[in-house]
């Protein structure tokens, strides 16, 4: 797999598909690849480039502190190696703190801005859970700590329905030969408490989709509702029964909606 230097750090990345560039960020503690549902759709009309934020997959993986303007940094770094003065940027959970901090940094490279799941500033209740999730990768199996993160990110009803995928995610983890190392995830979680651009996202004049599911208790709607706020010009898509996995629990709308918004943003 292709990598760069970037920021100082090493950071690795796949392209997929032919057209304008989108870039795309996956969340905390996951590789570009988890992107894999949404880029069968996109790569038909897009050069997709999957990154791998620092501390995940096979970035580089230094000490902390991170933050999600240094993540920013790292991906406009990649940019400038491969040669892309501007592209598409669509961020899931703190790959979209990322997506803001880039919009912020430099305006002019971002063609659109998809935020899925998304916050400009932690709550109580949001820092609770990172900090969580920070103290149980460090101590707990990985098959259940995968656990403890889909009974916050998937709904009691696709629980019901989808239980032998769960199960497989946990096993998944559990035969991961290169986990990522406590340290990282640690620093990536430190990342998405500090991230703050409250009062900063009124800049923003790139066309904006923010995406978010109605029964999402890890980043809850009303955080993306904030974003909205400032952002007065974005487009919301609010969709009905699903939580923070709204992009697999609605895996088909998903696409559908996100792809019609960038393709509608195609120069």
């Amino acid at each position: 797999m292709p990598v760069v230097d970037s920021n100082g750090i090493h950071i690795n990345y796949v392209e997929r598909g032919n057209g304008e560039p989108l870039v795309l960020l996956m969340g905390l503690g996951a590789d570009g690849s988890v992107w894999e549902e949404h880029v069968r759709a996109y790569e038909k009309h897009f050069r997709c480039i999957l990154v791998d934020n620092r501390g995940a997959g096979g970035s580089s993986k230094p000490e902390g502190p991170y933050t999600t303007a240094m993540m920013a940094q790292d991906t406009i770094g990649l940019l400038d190696a491969l040669g892309i003065e501007s592209a598409h940027f669509s961020g899931i959970s703190m790959g979209s703190a990322i997506a803001q901090q880039v919009a912020l940094l430099a305006p002019k490279r971002v063609r659109s801005l998809t935020l899925n799941c998304s916050w400009s500033e932690c709550d109580h209740y949001s820092v609770r859970i990172f900090e969580t999730f920070r103290a149980a990768y460090a101590t707990m199996r990985a098959d259940d700590f995968a656990k403890l993160l889909q009974l916050f990110i998937f709904t009691p009803e696709y629980h019901e329905r989808n239980l032998k995928d769960l199960l497989a995610r946990q096993q998944g983890a559990l035969d991961n030969a290169a986990p990522m190392p406590a340290h990282a995830f640690a620093a990536q979680c430190d990342a998405c408490i500090s991230h703050n651009t409250t009062g900063q996202l009124r800049a923003i004049r790139t066309p904006t989709l923010i995406t978010v599911g109605d029964r999402d208790i890890y980043t809850p709607p009303h955080l993306s509702q904030s974003i909205a706020q400032e952002i007065v010009h974005a487009e919301v898509e609010i969709f009905k029964g699903s939580g923070h996995t709204h992009h697999w629990d609605n895996l088909e709308k998903f696409n559908r909606v996100t792809l019609l918004f960038m393709l509608k943003h195609c120069s």
